[in-house]
């Protein structure tokens, strides 16, 4: 009886030793595997991380030919989406093993169409720097166009100005004097503001044949000692000024000599002692003065 208990103990205590060998090999072989696993993520996350940066590179790439270049090729724009989507793809994912090795694959293929198109946009800049040039050649070329143009418009309006004052009428041999009417409608000359009755302005228009021909309306202006415009005191609005005159009148020119007299009313008041100044305008245009004395 007591052999067959200590039989039975022995069996049981190498039972034990056995379980003990075989508990140990499975918990150094859990942790080996565990291990093994910790190492594969640490990887696979590693080579995910390296896949999201070469992503990035490439977006960066996309984004400064696409900015520096100012290119809109709607080629290099869908690519540059695309990258932009996967990269969103691969940071949402969970890494293994399958998709690593797509995501790989998709970076490779991805690569070789950025050499292509970039190739692309190189020769789209090239195009562009030519246009570039060319306009800026068209554009030098305007720029003197208009320069020249510019000088022969000033040219011209020298010209105009030139012509449009050789055109001007001139008053020659122009004279004041005060006269006296008769009754019998005879005009004498006199010295004497007292036996004034009118101011008379005599000029002579010379010959001018690139002036305009047809009626002309002149007009006296005469300034007693006092400063104040005799006869009408009328006013003629012109575009740069007004002019208040004495008298006016219409004359025919046709670019010949002309001789012209005209009379000015003047009252007991304006004929005074002293020197009065007698202009002479064609329009607005000044064309001749003179001065007087009366005693």
């Amino acid at each position: 009886m007591n052999t067959d208990n200590e039989n039975n103990s022995g069996k049981f205590k190498i039972l034990v030793g056995v379980l003990s060998i075989l508990l140990i090999a499975l918990a150094v072989y859990t942790v080996t595997l565990f291990n093994d696993n910790k190492s594969k993520i640490s990887t696979l996350e590693s080579q995910k991380a390296d896949i999201e940066e070469e992503l990035e590179d490439l977006i960066a790439n996309y984004d400064d030919i696409i900015k520096d270049n100012e290119l809109k090729d709607k080629d290099l724009l869908a690519a540059r989406e695309r990258i932009s989507v996967l990269l969103d793809s691969v940071k949402d994912a969970q890494a293994n093993v399958t998709l690593i090795e797509r995501y790989k694959a998709e970076i490779s293929k991805l690569k070789k169409e950025r050499t292509k198109l970039f190739r692309k946009a190189d020769s789209l800049i090239a195009v562009n720097e030519r246009l570039l040039l060319q306009r800026d050649s068209t554009s030098s070329e305007l720029e003197n166009t208009r320069l020249v143009m510019d000088s022969v418009n000033q040219e011209n309006l020298a010209m105009n100005e030139t012509i449009k004052k050789a055109a001007r009428l001139r008053a020659t041999d122009m004279r004041g004097e005060a006269v006296i009417i008769r009754n019998s409608g005879k005009v004498v000359d006199t010295r004497r503001s007292s036996r004034a009755d009118k101011i008379r302005a005599c000029f002579t228009l010379a010959p001018n044949a690139v002036a305009e021909k047809g009626n002309r309306v002149l007009y006296v202006q005469v300034i007693n000692p006092k400063n104040n415009v005799m006869g009408d005191k009328a006013v003629k609005q012109f575009e740069e000024q007004n002019l208040t005159y004495s008298a006016s009148t219409n004359v025919f020119y046709e670019n010949d000599e002309l001789d012209v007299c005209i009379l000015i009313n003047a009252t007991d008041a304006d004929l005074i002692r002293g020197q009065y100044t007698v202009n002479l305008f064609d329009g607005e245009n000044q064309i001749g003065t003179t001065t007087m004395d009366l005693k």
